[in-house]
């Protein structure tokens, strides 16, 4: 038995093309990327070849309408197959989490009251061509200060910016940002060209971790938008923003507690099976024989606990997530809230969970643990910066208000 389970709900008998379908196929191509995991992240290349391995599988397009080409999938089989992923790989668990969020907010925020024009019910042309292709989306929604601008020009919108650090830009076929409307100040989602002359994509992020999730910096000179293209609002205002449009918050931020629990349970696996094997380190203060040193169990029990506790947590809130999509127009902002917090919850739930796992999964291993050749050290890396980049104290903060004085979340999109 593992350290942690698949979210509830992942596996259903499998039909060919459903959940349990697809996660066999996540941990084929999880054992895929865990064979050269090391080599590849030291190495530090531009993960295009690991891009290939994604659509060759078919996960890219899991999660596009099945009478659209796509897998079909929905958001409890896409959370399993990123846990899956992370767990051999948490930078590519982080690219295909964010193309999962963006490739599908381009339909969410287009199909929303606020989108500047009514949409096709087999999807906007992006989409249709990200289908054909297994495209891969890159860039983010979060807020960034300054954001790039749209400026109307006749029938038209013109981009103009930079987007300081975003997830797959260096392998992305479409990229989806956040802009503000330099007439109004109010944000979109916009979709956009990459291979556009106008898009300067610069390869500048040097994080010490994560380093294979295509992270980089957007320019942004002059770039013609299509109004088809302006996605949808991205306004916090309640005027605008519907409860169904402000789910897209939870859904997103889900991903990233997904991503965290794979790391976690990637780490205690790999430390499981080193420690099995009797490679760890004899001890002075330690008996013969580290898999029954009192020490050694005691810490995989309470990491066990830490990970099972909040894999838990996202179990729930993916059933939430679930049913929150399926009330539809008819949700409304208490429940969202009430959702918001749940996801909050299990965000700072899976942070501790996998920092405290990744860091003291090295105290299993012992002094080993430092050797380069191992690559334990990965793990903590790549949790610690996303967990830089996704902080959680102020998500936790926000439990507490809602606990306390009934406030509802803001409304703040991860990537």
């Amino acid at each position: 038995m593992g350290p942690a389970t698949a979210p509830s709900g992942a596996e259903p008998e499998s039909d060919g093309s459903g959940p349990a379908h697809w996660l066999q196929v996540a941990r084929e191509t999880a054992d895929d990327l865990a064979t050269d995991a090391v080599a590849r992240e030291q190495a530090g290349k531009i993960p295009f070849d690991e891009v290939s391995r994604l659509r060759e599988s078919g996960l890219l397009s899991l999660l596009v309408p099945a009478e659209s080409g796509g897998g079909g999938g929905d958001w409890s089989t896409a959370y399993a197959v990123v846990r899956e992923i992370a767990a051999a790989d948490g930078a590519i668990g982080q690219l295909l989490g964010c193309h999962y969020f963006l490739s599908w907010s381009a339909r969410h925020f287009s199909q929303s009251a606020a989108a500047p024009r009514p949409q096709p019910h087999r999807g906007t042309p992006s989409q249709r061509k990200s289908t054909e292709v297994q495209g891969c989306w890159g860039g983010g929604l979060a807020r960034q200060d300054p954001p790039p601008t749209l400026v109307r020009k006749g029938g038209h919108f013109v981009l103009s910016g930079r987007q300081t650090y975003a997830t797959g830009v260096l392998v992305a076929d479409r990229l989806a940002v956040r802009a503000e409307r330099a007439d109004t100040g109010e944000p979109f989602a916009v979709a956009v060209d990459p291979a556009h002359h106008g898009v300067r994509i610069d390869a500048d992020a040097d994080t010490f971790g994560q380093r294979l999730a295509a992270g980089g910096s957007v320019e942004f000179d002059g770039v013609p938008v299509a109004t088809r293209d302006v996605l949808g609002s991205l306004s916090a205002d309640e005027d605008v923003l519907s409860p169904l449009t402000a789910l897209s918050a939870p859904v997103g931020r889900l991903l990233s507690v997904q991503l965290l629990l794979g790391m976690a349970e990637g780490v205690l696996a790999e430390a499981r099976e080193y420690s099995r094997a009797g490679y760890c380190d004899r001890h002075p203060g330690r008996p013969a024989g580290s898999p029954q040193d009192p020490h050694v169990l005691a810490v995989f029990g309470e990491l066990t606990v830490l990970v099972r506790s909040a894999s838990a947590l996202a179990a729930q809130a993916s059933d939430a997530v679930r049913v929150g999509l399926a009330h539809g127009e008819n949700l409304t902002y208490d429940e969202c809230a009430e959702l918001s917090v749940l996801v909050a919850m299990t965000e700072g739930a899976a942070s501790r969970a996998a920092q405290e796992s990744t860091a003291r999964a090295l105290d299993i291993i012992g002094p080993r643990a430092a050797s380069s050749r191992l690559g334990f050290d990965r793990f903590w890396r790549n949790a610690r910066t996303h967990t830089l980049y996704e902080p959680v104290a102020h998500r936790v903060r926000d439990v507490g208000d809602y606990f306390l004085n009934g406030a509802h979340p803001p409304f703040t999109l991860p990537f």
